[in-house]
């Protein structure tokens, strides 16, 4: 796909595919080392868990891998592990406090942005640092970028071209398997410092050691007290607009049993443990105004699909909106999870599984989540 790429690479990311088995997805979980995820996370090729795109879906839940982990590393080496995963659920209480404000400038508005478009060589790879570039190949090939190399390519975009966080990030999101709005939103802000208190840079020599490449007189190869440029990278000064579309599946009027009652499943809930001990009509729901506002991949409607349709017995798919599934419902019990994309639905709502169910107030900074979250941890 990208035949001007201008380097071959001499090092190696890791080929990650995504299983979509539930027993697949459970050994996952039981294969996490949080001994070596704690001493090795940040580096590209570290010992991550690669369990995102199961945790955004809610196929798994976040107090799921922590009933796993901890009894088997101790609470001591899991708090890393535990404390990352938090960062998750901190971003899911802003969303569910801030709603709509976190498609803007949440805290303080960008400084020093030139345009509200994304550099052409980041979308097509071709920034000119090669550990970026290769992070967007594996993106595109398999829907999965490493979180450092997430906070690099987001630095690059809006610290270093000066572009407005907010479509690039729609561009991430489009690609990722993992897209979780709130995660996404909120880390371009904090690396783009309209929801941190300042800026994130990275130098050559930090990408270097975490990317594991040897790349040298770049335009990064320089001192921190060079930050910011002045004048955007030549690399970096062709800018364009997206346009991206979902390709959901033809709308199907689904079998409707009269005597059981419904549940509405959504591309953030994917739970197949979710009250299957009872039988009950199961419907995912993929609304089309939704994917219009934040559209993703069909890569990822593939990955949403084969989860429900390999885990969730029975399920049926609905692309249309809510109000018409409600009318095809009749006076049928709804039940659905509780969720900011869910708050228009109508029926019976649950509550999430939360790490810490009782840290649900909002919180400015991860910095202060955590400390009140951390006593909760510590609680045997």
């Amino acid at each position: 796909a990208f035949t001007n790429c201008r380097r071959l690479f001499k090092y190696d990311y890791k080929m990650i595919s995504f299983p979509t088995q539930y027993n697949k997805i459970i050994a996952r979980i039981e294969q996490a080392d949080a001994r070596k995820y704690e001493k090795t996370r940040n580096f590209i090729n570290g010992a991550v868990t690669y369990l995102s795109p199961y945790i955004a879906r809610g196929v798994i839940q976040l107090p799921q891998i922590k009933q796993i982990v901890v009894p088997k590393f101790g609470r001591y080496v899991s708090e890393k592990l535990i404390q990352e995963l938090a960062w998750r659920e901190f971003f899911q209480r802003v969303w569910q406090h801030k709603g709509l404000a976190i498609f803007s400038d949440l805290k303080q508005d960008q400084e020093n942005v030139q345009h509200r478009q994304i550099p052409t060589n980041i979308v097509t790879a071709n920034t000119g640092i090669e550990a970026i570039d290769e992070a967007i190949r594996q993106l595109y090939q398999t829907g999965y970028m490493h979180n450092h190399a997430r906070m690099y390519t987001a630095m690059l975009t809006c610290n270093i071209a000066k572009s407005h966080w907010h479509m690039p990030a729609k561009w991430m999101y489009y690609h990722l398997l993992d897209g979780d709005l709130a995660s996404n939103m909120l880390s371009w802000q904090w690396v783009a410092g309209s929801f941190s208190s300042k800026k994130y840079y990275a130098n050559q020599d930090n990408i270097n050691k975490y990317a594991g490449t040897q790349q040298h007189g770049s335009y990064l190869d320089c001192p921190y007290e060079a930050f910011p440029f002045t004048e955007i990278p030549v690399d970096l000064k062709p800018t364009e607009d997206i346009n991206l579309t979902t390709p959901l599946p033809e709308k199907k009027t689904p079998v409707i049993d009269p005597s059981l009652p419904v549940l509405i499943y959504n591309s953030y809930n994917l739970d197949p443990n979710w009250h299957n001990e009872i039988n009950a009509n199961r419907i995912l729901l993929l609304e089309p105004d939704h994917f219009e506002k934040y559209p993703v991949s069909e890569k990822v409607i593939h990955f949403i699909l084969n989860l429900a349709n390999h885990n969730i017995p029975g399920i049926q798919v609905f692309a249309g909106p809510f109000q018409e599934l409600q009318t095809l419902i009749g006076n049928n019990t709804i039940i659905y999870k509780e969720h900011p994309v869910a708050a228009h639905y109508k029926g019976i709502q649950e509550e999430r599984a939360w790490l810490f169910p009782a840290v649900n107030q909002y919180f400015g900074s991860f910095f202060s989540y955590w400390k009140k979250c951390e006593r909760y941890y510590q609680e045997k």
